[in-house]
């Protein structure tokens, strides 16, 4: 026993050791950010030839920016009773990402992690993972979350970056409003209005990783209130290496296409009707058990291209009674095909939602809703993983109510809201959220909130039929995993704190606390074991036994030096603590409090310069995950950019310059070689004519 303590003693002072030299490293780059930024514009006058995007906009600007997503009306950032960030348009441009899921490093609270080249592990709140299942995302408010799996296939989802508007980021339970699987989160990506695309974009883009993209959109007016926009994208990205730094095999590639046209029918009515469709491939190494054989190894190695392909539909229709009324029907159709060796889907979604919004009495607004939602899946699986039966049809109905109250007219505010929701795997869940909201005067405010969520079944946990792997060798046994007609949905309590300050002219703070109770999260549990001859199978089956508390607190600040230099910092605590029933003997999900860090840290700089000339840097820090096996690693992306006339851009970008390559996470469930992400450089052109 005390050799095995001294053991602990000196892994844990290795761990610290290692968390002060990567603090050191970040600390030294930040100083760095600071440094070239004074030195490059130290003697010049503020303002003389400088670009002007949003990052020259004032703090009550920014501040006043407005979201839809907190309370389904628009409302500003410092009026939400939320923990909601906002990732802008000119935040996705001068970061220099190329994908979604790395524009959303950018916020606190998230944990964003490359699995491959085309795989990401996206979440808030902790439980990441491919298939994490606790964070709602939407396109425009069409969801993206696949009831199939449980969470989000990435891959599928390359949008024009240039024609996001913004990206709303909230922490923390929506299911009041947004169903469902908004448990620790919600991610509303929102397009431009067409008539805010009107004229030609096209980008160029050529480099070490991001080997080629190339963008081109075309709009223009439909009449004097309509507008269209076509867009056509494709890239093609480079294979990842191993650990080794040999070259993996998970390169992609990707065509999509689409339209958004938008128009005002009369003074009070208005339509959306916009559309996509996509093809491509991702490349990925399998980890399969074989069939049961007499030879080993029972384990094999398989290269494989992924075919992804599908397409959607949305129209969206509004109409104005008055400035306190309002209501809108929305309606899409939504296909998604990905064939494989292991497993082929096809999934086609219908959902309606109808909203109004009114004023009861000055001092009552009401929101409510109505939805229906349909999704036929066809499934073909393989001995690795099959679902029965392999084709189903789910429904699900919906409404909610909200009731905001002004209890002292711009400065106290409570806002009640419930989600009815029956489904055909657990029938009623009910999902009530209470928020109060406190703003003494302009400068500050202060937001509380207490609210339950649940995630709902998925096709995956009634209906799975996984094997995974091989144990032993002179009588083999082959693990099964099988999902449960008996799984309950998982719930959550979750209590919140916030409060946003403007401390100093151009210093903004936002800063929230949470403290999450779980229920009935999921487990495997042995089920039976099956002798045979040469072999056995043991039999796992989920369940929900296991329960667990999670709290942290998720700080950013936004600084704005002067005309010319704007720093953003986020900081991002969490701890989880998850505790097995007693009868429980899971040794996979039990884990997953070491599958998320304590700590991430981040920091961007932004400097406008002289000639047009941007020049942007950002660092990051992520703590290590024990329980994968995955260090902590310090990530510096650099951008410089210039517009040598108004209408074209140039820009060069470096990622991930301080390591050669570096593992973020590794795939769970369905098992493929993990690889790592490596440094890279691209250049990038764009021209509006």
């Amino acid at each position: 026993m005390k050799r095995l303590n001294l053991h602990r003693k000196g892994c844990s002072q290795a761990i610290l050791s290692s968390g002060l030299r990567l603090l050191e490293r970040l600390v030294g780059t930040i100083f760095l950010t600071s440094f070239i930024a004074l030195c490059w514009t130290s003697g010049l006058e503020a303002g003389n030839g400088f670009s002007t995007d949003l990052t020259n906009l004032s703090l009550e600007e920014l501040m006043d920016i407005e979201v839809t997503s907190v309370s389904k009306k628009s409302q500003k950032i410092s009026n939400s009773s939320a923990a909601v960030f906002v990732v802008t348009q000119q935040d996705i441009r001068r970061s220099g990402v190329t994908n979604i899921p790395d524009a959303l490093r950018m916020v606190p609270g998230l944990e964003v992690a490359r699995m491959d080249a085309s795989k990401w592990a996206v979440t808030s709140r902790g439980f990441n993972g491919r298939f994490a299942n606790k964070l709602l995302v939407m396109i425009d408010g069409r969801s993206i979350y696949t009831a199939l799996m449980s969470g989000v296939f990435w891959e599928y989802h390359y949008l024009p970056l240039e024609d996001i508007e913004r990206i709303e980021v909230i922490r923390g339970p929506g299911a009041a409003l947004w169903g469902a699987n908004a448990v620790n989160g919600v991610i509303n990506i929102i397009t431009k209005d067409a008539k805010n695309t009107e004229g030609n974009l096209l980008t160029l883009g050529i480099g070490t990783e991001e080997r080629s993209f190339t963008g081109v959109r075309f709009g223009t007016e439909l009449g004097e209130e309509s507008s269209l926009r076509i867009y056509a994208k494709h890239f093609n990205r480079d294979n990842a290496v191993y650990a080794s730094g040999r070259e993996a095999n998970d390169g992609a590639n990707g065509l999509r296409g689409g339209f958004r046209a938008d128009g005002d029918l009369s003074g009070n009515d208005s339509l959306t009707v916009q559309g996509d469709i996509y093809d491509g491939e991702a490349a990925q190494t399998f980890v399969l058990a074989t069939p049961p054989s007499l030879t080993t190894p029972y384990m094999q190695n398989v290269d494989e291209d992924t075919d992804i392909s599908g397409g959607n539909l949305l129209v969206r229709w509004k109409h104005t009674f008055s400035k306190s009324s309002d209501m809108s029907t929305q309606v899409y159709y939504d296909l998604t095909e990905r064939n494989d060796l292991v497993f082929n889907e096809k999934q086609d979604t219908i959902d309606i939602d109808i909203q109004h919004r009114f004023a009861l009495s000055e001092r009552h607004e009401i929101v409510w809703g109505l939805g229906y939602r349909f999704i036929s899946e066809d499934t073909r699986g393989s001995f690795y993983l099959s679902l029965y039966p392999d084709r189903s049809d789910d429904n699900m109905f919906s409404s909610f109510v909200q009731d905001e109250v002004k209890i002292v007219e711009d400065q106290l505010a409570l806002t009640f809201g419930i989600k009815l929701e029956h489904n055909d795997y657990t029938g009623m869940e009910v999902q009530p959220s209470l928020r109060l909201l406190w703003t003494p005067d302009k400068l500050h405010s202060v937001w509380a909130a207490l609210s339950r969520a649940v995630r709902t079944p998925s096709g995956v946990d009634h209906y799975m039929w996984l094997n995974r792997e091989w144990h032993g060798t002179s009588s083999p046994i082959l693990v099964s995993v099988i999902g449960n007609e008996d799984y309950k949905s998982e719930k959550v309590i979750a209590y919140e704190l916030g409060y946003r300050f403007r401390l100093l002219k151009g210093l903004s703070l936002d800063n929230t606390v949470f403290y999450n109770v779980y229920k009935d999260l999921r487990t495997v549990e042995p089920s039976i074991l099956e002798k045979y001859p040469l072999y056995s199978v043991y039999h796992m089956i989920a369940e929900n036994k296991m329960d667990g508390v999670s709290y942290g607190a998720e700080l950013s600040a936004d600084w704005r030096l002067s005309d010319w230099w704007r720093l953003q910092a986020a900081y991002t605590y969490l701890n989880m603590q998850l505790d097995l029933d007693s009868d429980s003997k899971d040794f996979t999900f039990s884990d997953a409090d070491g599958e998320s860090p304590h700590h991430q840290f981040s920091i961007r700089s932004s400097t406008d310069l002289p000639g047009e000339v941007e020049f942007d840097l950002w660092a990051r820090y992520v703590d290590y995950l024990p329980n994968i096996n995955i260090g902590s690693y310090v990530t510096l992306d650099a951008r410089l950019g210039w517009k040598p006339v108004d209408n074209i851009d140039l820009s060069i970008v470096g990622q991930n310059i301080l390591d050669s390559h570096h593992p973020e996470f590794k795939p769970e469930v369905i098992d493929t070689l993990p690889t790592e992400v490596e440094r890279s450089v691209y250049g990038k052109i764009t021209w509006l004519f």
